[in-house]
């Protein structure tokens, strides 16, 4: 039997949904820091609210300089999902840019924007 060499459009819509799901989450959390950021000094109800506090925990301000970087961070996770978007359109998602074959699934599931299996990870040092 020869080796899938892509995955099925049934499998590549289970992905589609899980990327989906962390795309939704990843933009409110970008939302939240970039918000942390423009934060005014004002004594409003917006420092109060659930969403608000789940920042605070551990410290009693975000700095902007901490929301700063964590915003630049979730900007660039964001793009890496919308890259994999891409691939499962064009139905390259999950292929080892290194290797040339499939990323495991349970890879995929874990850290699904990969584009190198842990073999051409090892392989590289990564």
């Amino acid at each position: 039997m020869a080796e899938k060499t892509r995955y099925s459009d049934e499998e590549l819509q289970e992905f589609r949904e899980l990327i989906n799901k962390k795309l939704e989450k990843a933009r409110h959390d970008y939302n939240l820091f970039r918000n942390a950021i423009n934060q005014s000094d004002e004594n409003d109800i917006q420092d109060t609210s659930p969403t608000f506090k789940v920042m605070e925990e551990g410290a009693s301000v975000l700095s902007k300089e901490e929301a700063g970087r964590l915003a630049q961070r979730q900007a660039k996770f964001i793009q890496h999902l919308e890259a994999a978007m891409a691939r499962i359109e064009n139905k390259t998602y999950g292929v080892c840019r290194e290797t040339g074959k499939l990323i495991p699934k349970e890879r995929l599931r874990v850290v699904p924007h990969a584009t190198l299996s842990i073999e051409a990870k090892v392989a590289r040092g990564d």
